[in-house]
Order: C-alpha cells, then sequence, then structure tokens
C-alpha cells in the first residue's frame, strides 16, 4: 500500500506545469482544510472542526485578493472499531462554508451545506463521498471602475450589479492514518453569472468548472518527527492547470513547519502550532516569483482552528494533518 500511496503522489506531481488566474480564492494553507474543496472530508474527525481565515494577497498593490472564510463540519452517528481486527462503523458527515473574496470591485461570496458518507473498506483504509450544494453571488461596484474609452460599457450604469448563483460540489476521499487521496471538483453546474445592466448591453462572466486532485503521504522520520509531502493538482478550464508542491515536517504531533512550490507564481513558508485540544493556529507568507514580485510585497494567511465536542481531547488531528 505504501509503494501504491507514493506511486500515486509521483503520477499528481507531473499533471501539469502552467499557472493562470482561476476563479476559486487560491489559498497556501488548504492542506491543513481540504474540506474547502473537498465536501467528501464533512465529519471525518471525531469532533466538530472549525476554521476561520483571513488572507491578504500581494499586499502593497491596490485591489489586490482579500479572502475570508469560515468552515466548520463535524460527525453523526461515527463508532471507533471494537478492536484494531474489526473495521470502524461507517459514518455521516455535514457542514457548512462561508467564504468572501474581493478583487478590486469585484466580490464574491459564497455559502453552502456539505453532506458526506463515511465507509471504511479495511481495518485502516477508509472511503467517503460528499456533496455541497449552496449559493454564490457575485456583485460589482461600478462606482470603482474607471472607464477610459467613449463607447458606453455595460457595467457603466453605476451603483452595485449583483447576480446569484447555485452552486455544486461533489467529491470523493480514500484515506488512512498515513496517506490520502481525493478528487473534487466545483462549480459544476457552470451557470452564466451575468452582471445585468439598466443599460442596453450586458455584461456576462460564466463560472468555470473547477476540478481539484490531491495527495498526501505522512512517515516517521526522526523521532517525534513526521514528514508529509503532498501535491495538489487545480485544473478549470479553459485556464491553464495549477500545480502546488508541498512538504511539511510535524514534530511531537504538536508544532509544523513547512514550504510549498506554486509553478511559476509563488514560493511559501508556512508555520503552525497546536496549542490545545481545542485551539490550532497556521501561518503563511508566500513570496511571488513571476513578475508580480516588482510590485507586491508577498501574501499573508492566518488559519485558525477549533475542536468543539472534542470528548478525547484531541491535539494533532488523526486524518487531516
Amino acid at each position: 500500500m505504501r509503494k501504491l500511496c507514493l506511486l500515486v503522489i509521483s503520477l499528481l506531481s507531473i499533471a501539469s506545469w502552467q499557472v493562470q488566474a482561476q476563479q476559486r480564492p487560491q489559498l497556501s494553507q488548504y492542506m491543513l482544510n481540504n474540506f474547502l474543496m473537498n465536501p467528501a472530508l464533512s465529519g471525518i474527525e471525531d469532533y466538530a472542526d472549525i476554521r476561520v481565515s483571513n488572507r491578504r494577497q500581494w499586499v502593497g498593490i491596490d485591489g489586490a485578493p482579500t479572502t475570508y472564510y469560515v468552515t466548520a463540519h463535524a460527525p453523526i452517528n461515527k463508532g471507533a472499531a471494537s478492536n484494531k481486527f474489526h473495521k470502524a462503523l461507517a459514518h455521516h458527515g455535514v457542514g457548512a462554508v462561508v467564504h468572501t473574496d474581493k478583487t478590486g470591485p469585484l466580490r464574491r461570496t459564497g455559502i453552502s451545506g456539505t453532506y458526506a458518507y463515511h465507509l471504511p473498506l479495511t481495518n485502516t483504509i477508509n472511503a467517503s463521498a460528499g456533496v455541497a450544494a449552496g449559493l454564490i453571488r457575485n456583485s460589482i461596484n461600478t462606482s470603482e471602475l474607471q472607464f477610459y474609452r467613449d463607447t458606453p460599457d455595460p457595467l457603466a450604469g453605476g451603483g452595485n450589479i449583483n447576480k446569484n448563483m447555485f452552486d455544486l460540489s461533489l467529491g470523493l476521499w480514500v484515506y488512512s492514518k498515513n496517506f490520502s487521496v481525493g478528487i473534487a471538483g466545483a462549480q459544476l453546474l457552470q451557470d452564466p453569472a451575468s452582471f445585468q445592466s439598466v443599460e442596453i448591453e450586458e455584461a456576462a462572466l460564466d463560472l468555470q468548472r473547477h476540478y481539484f486532485v490531491t495527495g498526501s503521504y505522512r512517515f516517521a522520520a526522526l523521532y517525534k518527527v513526521d514528514l508529509i509531502p503532498s501535491v495538489m493538482v487545480k485544473m478549470a478550464n479553459p485556464s491553464p492547470t495549477m500545480v502546488d508542491f508541498n512538504l511539511r515536517a510535524l514534530y511531537d504531533e504538536r508544532f509544523w513547519v513547512g514550504a510549498s512550490y506554486r509553478h511559476k507564481d509563488a514560493l511559501v513558508g508556512m508555520v503552525g502550532f497546536y496549542v490545545s485540544p481545542v485551539l490550532d493556529i497556521g501561518y503563511s507568507y508566500d513570496a511571488s516569483i513571476s513578475n508580480l514580485n516588482r510590485v507586491n510585497s508577498g501574501t499573508h494567511e492566518v488559519v485558525i482552528g477549533f475542536k468543539l465536542l472534542n470528548d478525547r481531547r484531541i491535539i494533532c488531528p488523526q486524518w487531516v494533518w
């Protein structure tokens, strides 16, 4: 099984090399909260997992993206195996995601509910399938737009222009104590998001279908030190595929440091601490390696996690580390 997991990660690592902006927010610490992209993780842990994050991208550039999110998910009827020779019981998971992403005059806000079903395949390997459904609201504040031509523009009517769309995501996740592999699709309905103006014309922004393929492996490298390489491939036609490579070191299941390489985009440094059975904190800094590095001073991201209903007083997550 170990060789199979490493092979999967290797295949994912060479999937693609080009980078270009996509509609979904760019996040650096997603590996600690894959629930954001894959609803199959709903209720994966033994407690209610709540996470709050703020990301300030490309500091120094006016109108650069700023992202906030809150996620929460918990298991339902989750039972442990009676002993190590028996499979754990199947269980359900539910959750919710609220996020907002502002770039210049454009604001995108989403809210969705999630459900997942977790099925033990063997004594050590589990699989889950999940769905998320909700709404995405795109808004443009036209008072922040500047036009450099005399021809009337469909967005020049003034005020705020809003459009609500239905959002649907699906995901699969296979996981154990030391590996995980997942695939998910978001914005699958590809509902057209038209910013309707009081003027004659209409400006439209269609949703892109997004696909995420992830893989990670955890192995003991030294005494009390685990290494966790991981990779994520992001596809959103017609944008080129994006790929992230990550490596983190976890010490004593309390403190972790890591680094990521986002091809042709950024180098990322990360650090985090599992403070208690209730609280954990993560911070990351992105240094641009594209031409944008001349005009910005980097990207900051903070994630604060809370473990509620944590009766077993787990400090380091068992399944999403």
